[in-house]
């Protein structure tokens, strides 16, 4: 049978999209894996700042030593962007308010009357919510990323549970559900980021914003609960959250994204959970069980089987999904984070 041109060129472009998907992946996980392992550090360290700065002033805090970590790789090219970053002006409000402003603030809302095993199990719903909108956008999740999903959901349960499926919710686990709605979304709406403009000038600029959009109730929060005194367990984790959770896990996450799309890295975000029960037994010598052990084999498990290279197979029909068309044709934009 002969193939004709036009066929020929849509099974050429099948395989180049195929190849770079492939490209991706690995580092892709990894990029994801480096965010995650880093913000569950966060969980940890931030336990200092719930009891000596109101949550308001720990995220408005973050994020302006957020900017300044960022802004002497990306003023300069942000002044050269400035003309596309006019462009788009509500994707990066949007992407602001979502990731920024609206996430981190709720989280340490929810840290003042929850525990860290709930926020953890409840962030595990953001990986869920971001599959969900992949598949609303067309991708085809497939029955081992499906599986993989549900197999580390369980395990998350047992995790937080300590061997039992039953929690209890407070009012801080309903502003934990809101940050998970919040950052499962942010995810989301990466991939709709504008062609052209710069990784590191994406997280500056949203950055800044983000700041700018939490500055009226920092004033308010600064009026009705005071400051908060400048010591060492106070100015240490709010460095660390906002030098390395924010710049360095915000860009790795992008990145990731970027190459294999928000299901995928969602899926690496179940690791969390295990994480934060490592670094919680490493620096706060806090116990480790079987329940806990047989839980991070589930999550790890899970996570394998969401994550592995078959679960982005094509769409039905012979076409990429979505996210892999993104990374099958790469610019100036889907090659840098």
């Amino acid at each position: 049978m002969t193939v004709t041109a036009p066929e020929h060129a849509r099974t050429t472009g099948r395989t180049t999209a195929a190849r770079w998907a492939r490209r991706g992946a690995a580092p892709g996980l990894l990029f994801a894996a480096a965010a995650t392992v880093v913000w569950s550090g966060s969980f940890v360290t931030s336990r200092a700042l719930h009891d000596s700065v109101p949550p308001v002033q720990a995220a408005f805090w973050r994020w302006i030593v957020a900017v300044v970590a960022v802004a002497p790789f990306a003023v300069g090219a942000a002044w050269r962007q400035r003309a596309l970053i006019r462009r788009h002006p509500r994707f990066l409000l949007a992407a602001s308010l979502l990731g920024v402003t609206v996430y981190n603030t709720l989280v340490n809302q929810a840290g003042l009357t929850t525990s860290a095993g709930n926020m953890g199990m409840i962030m595990a719903a953001s990986p869920v919510v971001m599959a969900l909108y992949e598949r609303l956008g067309g991708a085809r999740l497939g029955a081992r990323r499906t599986t993989g999903m549900l197999v580390a959901c369980g395990g998350v349960l047992l995790l937080v549970g300590d061997g039992s499926l039953s929690v209890d919710f407070s009012a801080g686990d309903l502003w934990m559900f809101a940050a998970a709605l919040s950052f499962a979304s942010y995810s989301a709406l990466l991939r709709r980021r504008p062609a052209g403009i710069d990784g590191l000038v994406l997280l500056f600029v949203t950055f800044v914003l983000g700041a700018l959009l939490l500055a009226p109730v920092f004033a308010v929060s600064l009026a009705l609960q005071g400051g908060f005194a400048p010591t060492a367990g106070t100015v240490g984790p709010l460095v660390y959250v906002g030098v390395f959770s924010s710049a360095v896990a915000f860009f790795a996450w992008n990145r990731a994204i970027a190459l294999i799309g928000a299901a995928r890295a969602g899926a690496v975000y179940y690791l969390q959970p295990v994480c934060v029960a490592l670094l919680s037994y490493a620096v706060l010598g806090e116990s480790m069980g079987p329940a806990q052990f047989v839980s991070m084999g589930l999550i790890l498990g899970g996570v394998m089987l969401a994550a592995a290279r078959g679960a982005t197979a094509a769409t039905a029909g012979g076409r990429a999904a979505p996210h892999q068309e993104a990374v099958a044709a790469p610019g100036p934009d889907s090659v840098r984070a």
